[in-house]
């Protein structure tokens, strides 16, 4: 999943926050702030504040307004890095979190070292510690997504099916052979289970049928290819639609505009 839309951290902060930080909305992409030591409650918008007490993250896989309170004498030491979801709103990682995670780091299994050379070269002056912390920080990411598969955070959706024992095989086959024509049974053969409670539990895990899954999953993969320049005739095949008109139906289907349509309208919002 990561490899078909790669998540890119940047650090744009590490010290001390004291007193008031407002964060909007605007833009695009998240942020994920690393709370080291110090108190702070992050207030939302029509959402109960989230008080902060302990070393913890908050994971905000999207734009969206919160305000940081700190105590305004000793502040809260924290380390925060934008996060940029390849895909933008289609990124089906990003997509598939809630607005907001807030998690005690001591809870990311296996994560102590990486966190103490992420704090250690954050607040450090080494050379080249911005290019460390920026991969540090997609670490970091990559455990917060194994947590909350692990523990079951997720309880719909992408990360709910990955996390389930056995949908997690038909997940990942689709993921990686988008261009097979996958029906119903040979996805719960993978599975290990039979057709009808295949059918039942990814339904109700997921949210969705396997069809319209993984009709989206290859739109998505359309929508990077067209991005990235190539033609729509050798999309087609890569995808699994036998011609460009089928590809085309599809993708209107799921995203209401015809792609050429859909690639000019994305270029012109980022020139």
């Amino acid at each position: 999943m990561l490899t078909h839309f790669p998540v890119r951290a940047q650090v744009f902060h590490s010290g001390a926050l004291c007193g008031i930080t407002e964060f909007t909305d605007q833009g695009e992409g998240g942020q994920l702030h690393l709370v080291k030591a110090g108190v702070l409650d992050a207030i939302h918008s029509g959402q109960p504040a989230l008080h902060v007490a302990e070393p913890s993250l908050l994971l905000y896989p999207r734009p969206f307004a919160r305000r940081f309170v700190t105590d305004t004498q000793h502040g809260a030491e924290l380390a925060c890095a934008h996060l940029h979801f390849e895909g933008g709103a289609a990124n089906p990682v990003a997509g598939a979190l809630p607005d907001v995670v807030c998690l005690p780091l001591n809870t990311l299994d296996r994560a102590d070292q990486v966190l103490a050379l992420l704090f250690d070269e954050a607040f450090g002056d080494n050379c080249g510690r911005r290019e460390v912390v920026d991969r540090l920080f997609e670490i970091v990411l990559i455990q917060v997504l194994r947590h909350l598969m692990e523990t079951r955070h997720i309880h719909s959706g992408l990360l709910a099916g990955m996390s389930h024992p056995k949908l997690r095989k038909a997940l990942v086959a689709m993921h990686e052979q988008p261009a097979q024509e996958w029906s119903l049974e040979a996805l719960a053969q993978i599975a290990g289970m039979s057709r009808s409670i295949f059918a039942s539990t990814f339904r109700a895990t997921v949210g969705t049928t396997t069809g319209a899954y993984l009709q989206a999953w290859r739109v998505r993969l359309v929508q990077k290819a067209l991005l990235q320049g190539q033609q729509l005739k050798m999309i087609a095949g890569q995808v699994g639609y036998g011609s460009e008109a089928a590809l085309s139906r599809a993708f209107k289907a799921q995203c209401g505009v015809a792609p050429r349509e859909w690639r000019q309208t994305r270029n012109a919002a980022h020139a």
